[in-house]
């Protein structure tokens, strides 16, 4: 028998009421990036804390597209996306200090993919150790931080990434 990931924290979100519509469609157009912890908006796609995260930093960065397919969005679209993730491993790794990352995407239902009709990327920080006996025995996900202040501890560095690419 190959090894089972309990990820039991996530029923949160899987029994949780969906709101009608695309959240990556509606949340940017709200302009509270606070409220929905937008930490940087691209030109063509923009960054955001997963609100059921697998791990404390998770974040996500997403296609102003609706789309559900890599096939879908332009060679322009693609490399923002892929910029935008080199930017976040930086930024975390930088204000979190993670030992490695877990980046990628579930693309359509079957492959996991959450809301696969708009698709998008996860970077997740991992810590030596951050599954241990609580997460697999007790059901029980340990998160050291609040997303909201995690939300603040990393937009001053999305901000200096701003300054920095406006100079350019």
């Amino acid at each position: 028998m190959g090894k089972v990931v309990w990820a039991p924290w996530r029923m949160t979100y899987i029994m949780s009421e969906k709101a009608a519509g695309c959240i990556f469609c509606d949340k940017p157009r709200q302009q509270r990036d606070a409220e929905n912890y937008i930490l940087w908006r691209g030109a063509t796609a923009f960054v955001m804390l997963n609100l059921y995260p697998y791990n404390n930093g998770h974040l996500m960065v997403v296609p102003h597209a609706h789309v559900a397919s890599l096939t879908e969005l332009t060679a322009p679209q693609r490399a923002e996306i892929l910029d935008l993730t080199a930017t976040c491993e930086g930024i975390l790794f930088q204000a979190l200090h993670p030992d490695g990352f877990n980046i990628g995407m579930n693309l359509g239902a079957a492959a996991g993919a959450g809301i696969a009709e708009h698709l998008h990327l996860h970077i997740v920080p991992r810590w030596a150790g951050d599954t241990n006996y609580m997460t697999v025995v007790g059901e029980i996900r340990i998160m050291p931080q609040h997303i909201d202040h995690t939300y603040q501890l990393l937009v001053p560095y999305f901000q200096i990434h701003h300054a920095r690419t406006s100079q350019t």
